[in-house]
């Protein structure tokens, strides 16, 4: 008797679909346990308390004996990190459809692409990381030593955290949502093409998320609480059904989060 031929996938573009989840969620378990432990780091090392009723975070500053270059690349690893588990349940729909993109030109090894994709798009966040450092390490610095500049930190951070609330209603932020859900047209093979599209891929993450890293940025850079809050936000807006209802619940709780900090930095005032 012959054998039976095993049938072909009826999807052929989906095969190994499973293999690359796998990956993606030992990348977010990794980038999340990093994420605890150097939240853990910083909350043992305590905050300092500035004029205004505000804490300063360890992140910002150096260590006793620390240089400037070692305490950005930990401020960079600790970054990076956190950026693997907050923005991959967001990225991970995209690469997905990349891959199933590939598939359709005949492309038979998948896996090294894709993953050169995702390395470009957390390049992007590794740079950004890097230009975050650099003022806010020199804003920590001064208000360090000018009391009054420390008494309006918590000012600023209402005014962007209100900001932040009201780019979610506008016309911008609807494009940028728009931009990040769209499929990729056919694919050019290639190193350098798998790399472009992941910086592209980070470039349009950022302009459409930046508004809520911001928040992060402003209300505590290492806090759990907070990175668990804007991962749910920015995962949440991004599909297509009730995308732009959800994008402005959350620019309305980030307008009323950023009026009552405003008003308790008034009230400290």
């Amino acid at each position: 008797m012959q054998g039976h031929q095993a049938l072909p996938p009826r999807h052929p573009e989906r095969a190994g679909e499973p293999a690359l989840a796998g990956l993606l969620v030992l990348l977010f378990a990794g980038g999340a346990l990093a994420t605890i432990r150097g939240a853990a780091s910083m909350a043992s090392m305590g905050e300092m308390p500035m004029p205004g009723g505000w804490s300063l975070s360890m992140a910002w500053m150096r260590l006793c004996g620390q240089s400037w270059n070692a305490a950005a690349l930990s401020f960079l690893g600790m970054w990076t990190a956190m950026m693997v588990a907050m923005m991959l349940p967001a990225v991970a729909p995209a690469l997905q459809r990349y891959r199933r993109a590939l598939a359709t030109t005949g492309h038979v090894r998948l896996g090294g692409p894709t993953a050169l994709a995702g390395a470009g798009y957390f390049f992007v966040w590794a740079v950004c990381g890097m230009a975050v450092y650099l003022p806010g390490a020199a804003l920590a610095s001064y208000a360090m030593d000018y009391p009054a500049m420390a008494r309006a930190v918590p000012f600023g951070s209402g005014a962007v955290v209100l900001l932040a609330g009201t780019l979610q209603f506008s016309a911008w932020k609807a494009r940028q949502l728009a931009c990040c859900r769209k499929a990729p047209g056919t694919p050019q093979v290639g190193i350098g093409q798998a790399w472009r599209h992941g910086v592209h891929l980070g470039l349009g993450c950022l302009r459409c998320c930046g508004n809520l890293m911001a928040i992060g940025l402003v209300t505590g850079v290492m806090d759990l609480r907070v990175m668990a809050a804007l991962t749910a936000a920015i995962a949440i807006e991004r599909p297509a059904r009730a995308g732009k209802a959800t994008a402005r619940a959350i620019g309305a709780l980030a307008i009323g989060a950023g009026c009552w900090l405003i008003a308790r930095a008034a009230g400290r005032a």
